[in-house]
């Protein structure tokens, strides 16, 4: 079997990601606001509602907004991510596959000792290596150990 192909893949702001954060903000609003129809007295409560979807909306927009361009890298063993803002930047990171969309791909990276940072990629960024990327992102990460024995993992340590 071969190992995953090393990749680099830019990623950042993506249109797929920013119409699935505006259909599900637009979902939300209008589940708030037949809430607010259907449902008298409590006026505090449906206050609190429509605040909640107008800050939420606000957040999401900044969010948007502050979303910068960046390279998602593959060596073979370990990913990283770096971009124009260097506080941002992630290096011996495991990539996560949280939605595959077939053409947009939701990564999530974790890296040791530090929070996960989510990122978009997007087929339409470079198609040509868009494949390598989606071989990478599902990829075993290679055994360190000389022999791999799986048949042992199975066996209780006090068995005969």
């Amino acid at each position: 079997m071969h190992s995953a192909p090393s990749v680099n893949y830019p990623v950042g702001r993506s249109r797929g990601a920013t119409r699935i954060l505006i259909a599900a903000w637009a979902l939300g609003a209008c589940c708030a606001g037949i809430s607010c129809y259907l449902f008298d007295g409590a006026a505090w409560r449906q206050v609190l509602l429509v605040l909640s979807v107008l800050f939420s909306g606000a957040a999401a927009a900044l969010a948007l907004r502050s979303d910068g361009a960046a390279e998602l890298r593959f060596d073979g063993l370990c990913w990283s991510l770096a971009g124009s803002d260097p506080g941002r930047s992630v290096h011996a990171a495991r990539a996560v596959v949280a939605l595959d969309l077939q053409s947009l791909l939701l990564l999530r990276l974790v890296e040791p000792g530090r929070a996960a940072r989510w990122v978009w990629a997007e087929q339409r960024a470079m198609p040509e290596r868009w494949r390598d990327l989606r071989r990478a992102a599902y990829a075993r990460i290679p055994s360190t150990s000389p022999v791999a024995q799986p048949w042992r993992a199975t066996v209780p340590a006090d068995a005969p």
